[in-house]
């Protein structure tokens, strides 16, 4: 009769050295997997798993080398106390990192034979370890890139008159500057909760999960604007209408792939650079109801150009929603950002500052993209 033989970890980011680890520690005998729970590993790590206990059990079942295997009903780092009651195993096998003192000596207080692996990758394959991957593994969390009308969700914005906010979801192509303009804060909020990618879950409702989130009911001073998180979580190009209230009244979308594949043709950014610390872009800002119909008007206007793919009426309400923010918050261009403008005036049709400006990007319109640009990937809704 085979032995039985038990393994313990948590499994997350299942890859090449889990399996090589299965396959030496199957050599003793019949294999048994306890596998560390959600909770657990949120206890011990401080961050939440890429895939759930459910999924976890379903794979590592699936591995040729296993017997059969479970999640670990306790806690901490010897949640399996319970799981090898149950087994009753006659080896208890570690690798070479995954070992200690208190499992050596749970081991000995049962009659356990306690065995230590040294880590053996596949032959021809690369060394692999759930450390080494989160440090190469990059976030798939989207950017947003806000287009016009933006500065309309703070109700301090919206009081003086409602309106449109509009915003584009981005693929992350590239790694975007921090204090640059994409809500690149709300998306390091994000990845508090989901590391690397967004759920499968209602868009309208993960945003307004994320703004919950980052907005902490006792949080003081700066309160984020809901277009950055919407912007983010709601794939495609949006608008949100906002109403003298943080959240919007209704988002409407477009995922029309004639208007995405126009937007990813005549848009684009150049990068500046950061957002200075200490710079107040809302100093000395003078909000009436003048400066917010020209902004709103301006959304109104981009959004409907957009939808014709009308690129001169496009870029004249781009410039329009620029301008109107600027001559409500003159702050958000600095001398620096002067020379930017400047250095493409005449290679654009219209441009503006990513996000609160400052600092950033340079969003630009064009006919013809320029060739030191960073084209923009729109992403799109998953059917």
């Amino acid at each position: 009769m085979a032995k039985k033989v038990f393994v313990s970890g948590c499994y997350d980011m299942l890859h090449s050295g889990h399996v090589a680890f299965f396959r030496e520690a199957a050599q003793y005998g019949d294999l048994y997997v306890g596998i560390g729970s959600d909770a657990t590993i949120f206890q011990l790590k401080a961050r939440r798993t890429i895939c759930s206990e459910a999924e976890r059990l379903y794979m590592v079942k699936s591995i040729r080398y296993v017997k059969d295997a479970w999640v670990n009903p306790g806690s901490g780092m010897m949640d399996f106390v319970e799981t090898v009651e149950r087994v009753k195993p006659d080896i208890f096998v570690v690798n070479e990192d995954g070992g200690s003192e208190a499992k050596r000596a749970f081991c000995a207080e049962r009659g356990i034979e306690y065995v230590v692996l040294q880590r053996e990758p596949e032959a021809g394959l690369e060394a692999r370890s759930t450390t080494s991957l989160r440090t190469t593994v990059k976030p798939q969390l989207p950017y947003r890139l806000d287009l016009a009308g933006t500065w309309i969700d703070q109700p301090y914005v919206s009081k003086y008159g409602a309106g449109w906010a509009v915003t584009v979801s981005l693929e992350p192509t590239t790694e975007f500057m921090e204090r640059g303009g994409m809500s690149t804060s709300t998306r390091n909020a994000m990845k508090k909760i989901w590391p690397y990618h967004l759920p499968n879950y209602d868009p309208e409702m993960l945003a307004k999960l994320v703004f919950c989130f980052e907005n902490e009911p006792e949080k003081d001073g700066h309160i984020s604007g809901a277009q950055d998180a919407i912007g983010i979580c709601v794939p495609g190009v949006s608008r949100h209408y906002y109403n003298a209230h943080y959240w919007p009244e209704r988002i409407e979308t477009v995922h029309d792939e004639a208007v995405l594949n126009w937007l990813e043709e005549h848009v684009c950014l150049i990068p500046m650079f950061p957002r200075p610390a200490g710079t107040s872009v809302v100093a000395g800002c003078r909000i009436d109801e003048a400066g917010v119909r020209a902004l709103t008007e301006a959304a109104d206007a981009c959004w409907a150009a957009m939808l014709e793919r009308d690129l001169g009426a496009f870029a004249a309400a781009f410039r329009a929603s620029f301008e109107a923010q600027i001559a409500m918050f003159p702050a958000m261009v600095t001398d620096g950002v002067r020379e930017w403008i400047e250095r493409y005036r005449e290679k654009a049709l219209a441009w503006k500052l990513s996000g609160a400006g400052g600092g950033g990007y340079l969003v630009l319109v064009c006919d013809t993209v320029p060739v030191e640009a960073l084209r923009i990937k729109i992403r799109r809704r998953d059917f």
